[in-house]
């Protein structure tokens, strides 16, 4: 079973009818037990990075992600702000503590160009630079859709982790990896075919893992 995070933000629909689309077996869920049962972990997202983190802490949800994925290595799928939650300090806001798995932080974009747009929305192309096991088989430069304002800048101890990026007036961390903990700032839900592929394979990864 896949749980899908309900911490009362983000597309939790979109998420679910994408899982359910593969024929997946998944719950919407804030449950300590259910969590502990699932098979691997989806935390999705959009919205602001201090409210988000709010949500979580007053679930009392902080600890336990990080029972379930930092120490039992469960396998996790960070979408959006899934993906930006990882790091140690989020500007959105005000400053705001995030989880701290990932030595970073989340800053608002700035191109280098002022006539590109910020939020980035809209369906970017991403180059991948390293192979992950949420992107077999897809295409040569796959195209997904992004929706945000704010992006992730890494410790420089931590680049190595990064699986691909973006262009958007500047180099943006589309995708990372550090071993069971999968992320995108790109929106695998509402990216169609390329989309439920990283999924499909996320899930199949949790499968392979519930099996060791």
């Amino acid at each position: 079973m896949i749980a899908i995070v309900d911490y009362g933000m983000g597309n939790l629909q979109s998420v679910a009818n994408a899982v359910e689309a593969l024929g997946v077996d998944f719950e919407i869920t804030n449950e300590a037990k259910k969590l502990q049962d699932a098979d691997g972990i989806i935390l999705p997202g959009v919205g602001a990075f201090g409210d988000g983190m709010k949500n979580l802490c007053k679930l009392k949800l902080v600890d336990l992600l990080r029972e379930e994925i930092i120490e039992k290595k469960k396998p996790y799928l960070g979408i959006c702000l899934g993906l930006q939650f990882l790091v140690d300090k989020g500007y959105e806001k005000g400053e705001h503590e995030g989880f701290g798995w990932i030595k970073g932080e989340v800053k608002l974009m700035e191109p280098d160009d002022p006539k590109i747009k910020v939020p980035h929305m809209g369906w970017n192309n991403i180059e991948i630079k390293k192979d992950s096991e949420i992107f077999k088989g897809l295409k040569e430069d796959p195209v997904f859709y992004f929706i945000h304002s704010f992006s992730f800048v890494l410790d420089p101890e931590e680049v190595d982790i990064i699986t691909s990026t973006a262009s958007h007036g500047l180099e943006i961390v589309a995708s990372l990896q550090k071993g069971n903990i999968f992320a995108t700032q790109f929106h695998p839900e509402k990216s169609q075919t390329a989309g439920l592929l990283v999924l499909k394979n996320f899930i199949d990864y949790c499968d392979t893992n519930s099996k060791c």
